[in-house]
């Protein structure tokens, strides 16, 4: 018997028994779109986060100075040096100073606002955009001159979007602005990202009384580079700290990394539970094929008396089986898709945040040559009881 006859045939009895065959293939149906729904979004907040922590810069690495465990002391030219010296990993650095001091316009005080000491290349190493202005330069390095950039939010709030030239004080001291930084969110709330003032890291330094900058900013060459470029910088580090506990070299993209594999880990255990209905969608197939060859004794016997053989009445029932299960598959995959988008707004909706729940080409692809392996598994054994039967005894059953 040719396969085509045998699809042809299954198909056939398929259609003969809609309702039966439907409820048949509905745990493979509610397995498939279960799995597929779990793992896009799995595949939904691996996306979500990498956006979010390349905001933050997963190709940049932090570098802290904990001052502790070690006499010496790394400068601003110190890191310049080692940086110069390792083109192939690092592109640019820029020292940042974390400040304590409140700023004032007029009377009033920005207690929310983030006062930040950073380099001329901090903008470049964040990606930010000045909105109108110049942004700070080596000069002002240079010169701990007292100019600083505001975030939108001050200057829309506080000088009515006329900001550049205009002063306010930090410390007690009087400051210029110079520029004005593209707005970063829908909305400008206080204390938010656009609440920002970043002034030269030297005259930060000198204002908080460090003296040198404890934190630097480095940007990479290439984000896939992190690992090697971080152990390059901890040894040139301890080659002039002479200590492990003297600095500290950390990422964004190692702590992308973490999490994501974490998540993954929770998604194939969750995916993994899911496909257990798969299993009973198996059984489910395996039950109904046992029934469908009791119910068709007479006619097997009747097609080996004519001198069917056994392999092609076992490949008709493993056909019939497969092709129950790849059409629960197919309609679980329909359905996997569906569940997806109305997933995609509900969480967009209740979480108020942009993740698309998105089934991976691999998913769809295991979910559906997993559905028909499925059939073709427990479909065998009922295939085999009837390749096995005695046409005689076969003839006799009523």
């Amino acid at each position: 018997m040719k396969l085509t006859e045998s699809f042809r045939l299954a198909l056939q009895n398929i259609r003969a028994s809609k309702a039966r065959s439907f409820l048949t293939m509905l745990g493979i149906i509610i397995g498939i779109s279960a799995v597929m729904v779990i793992i896009g979004i799995g595949s939904g907040m691996e996306n979500y986060m990498r956006s979010m922590f390349q905001d933050l810069g997963t190709n940049t690495l932090t570098v802290t100075m904990t001052g502790t465990g070690s006499s010496r002391q790394v400068t601003v030219d110190d890191m310049y040096e080692i940086i110069g010296k390792h083109p192939t990993f690092f592109s640019t650095l820029s020292p940042t100073v974390s400040m304590r001091a409140s700023a004032k316009v007029g009377s009033e005080t920005l207690s929310a606002s983030t006062l930040s000491g950073v380099g001329e290349d901090y903008f470049a190493i964040k990606g930010y955009q000045l909105e109108q202005g110049r942004g700070l330069s080596y000069v002002d390095m240079a010169n701990r001159t007292r100019v600083c950039i505001v975030g939108s939010y001050i200057d829309h709030v506080w000088f009515s979007g006329q900001s550049v030239g205009q002063t306010l004080r930090i410390g007690g001291d009087k400051f210029t602005i110079i520029g004005v930084m593209e707005q970063q969110e829908d909305e400008m709330d206080e204390g938010g990202t656009d609440d920002v003032i970043f002034l030269p890291y030297s005259t930060a330094a000198r204002l908080s009384g460090q003296g040198t900058p404890s934190s630097y900013t480095v940007l990479l060459t290439d984000e896939k580079l992190t690992s090697v470029a971080s152990n390059v910088l901890e040894q040139a580090l301890y080659e002039r700290l002479r200590s492990d506990n003297a600095y500290r070299v950390s990422s964004m993209s190692t702590v992308l990394d973490m999490m994501t594999e974490m998540i993954n880990v929770v998604i194939t255990v969750l995916a993994v539970i899911a496909g257990i209905s798969l299993v009973v969608g198996g059984v489910g197939i395996m039950n109904i094929m046992l029934v469908s060859v009791t119910e068709r004794t007479r006619e097997i016997g009747i097609r080996k008396a004519l001198g069917a053989k056994e392999r092609y009445i076992l490949t008709q029932f493993v056909i019939e089986a497969a092709v129950i299960s790849a059409i629960g598959g197919a309609i679980g995959i329909a359905m996997g898709f569906g569940l997806s988008s109305i997933a995609t707004v509900l969480i967009s909706s209740m979480l108020e945040v942009e993740m698309a729940v998105t089934p991976t080409i691999q998913s769809i692809s295991v979910a559906f040559g997993g559905s028909a392996a499925i059939g073709i598994v427990f479909g065998y054994l009922p295939a085999r009881k009837a390749a096995l039967l005695n046409p005689i005894d076969a003839l006799r059953y009523d």
